[in-house]
């Protein structure tokens, strides 16, 4: 028998997403049009011998507060415990997205670079893709060369009207 993951489905601003937790803290946060199966074949793969319960915890509960207040404009910042499943590029590029404040953004360029690995803005795209806590770990605030408004797993429109909300000027898929 392995951990449990405490999963819950809530309603957002943007629509219904998901947030799962393990005894370490926020591993999964789906955004809307997520389907289940691409949870739970997540889960399988991440954490191949858990229990998944839906329910509530005290992890999910706090990110349902907290993005509350994100999508209300009263919080720029989230303070969960993240447990993360990734590569170690990937984690090094996740904690690198956490570091770009509300209200701003970086090219993928810019990301690749303070990871001291300036030609993998490819790399970097495929670790924001794989982001398993989108919004919490911000890379909607990553963008394209120019400031284009470019890739984002949950869709273009979901990413357009996170960064307006953090008083970013999105115009004709350019920021300015």
């Amino acid at each position: 028998m392995g951990e449990k993951i405490i999963y819950q489905r809530f309603n957002t601003p943007i629509g219904p997403m998901l947030a799962a937790a393990s005894g370490a803290g926020l591993c999964r946060l789906c955004l809307p049009g997520e389907e289940s199966e691409e949870f739970f074949g997540w889960a399988d793969k991440k954490y191949p011998k858990a229990v998944l319960e839906e329910g509530s915890s005290d992890v999910i509960t706090a990110v349902e507060v907290q993005l509350g207040e994100y999508f209300a404009g009263k919080r720029k910042a989230f303070s969960v415990s993240l447990d993360l499943k990734g590569t170690v590029f990937q984690r090094r590029i996740w904690h690198i997205l956490m570091q770009i404040p509300y209200g701003s953004t970086a090219s993928y360029k810019d990301v690749a670079v303070a990871a001291d690995s300036p030609a993998a803005v490819r790399a970097v795209g495929q670790a924001n893709n794989r982001n398993p806590v989108p919004i919490i770990v911000p890379c909607h605030r990553v963008v394209g060369s120019g400031g284009k408004l470019v890739g984002y797993g949950g869709g273009l429109s979901i990413k357009r009207i996170l960064l307006e909300l953090e008083g970013i000027k999105v115009v004709k898929e350019s920021i300015v």
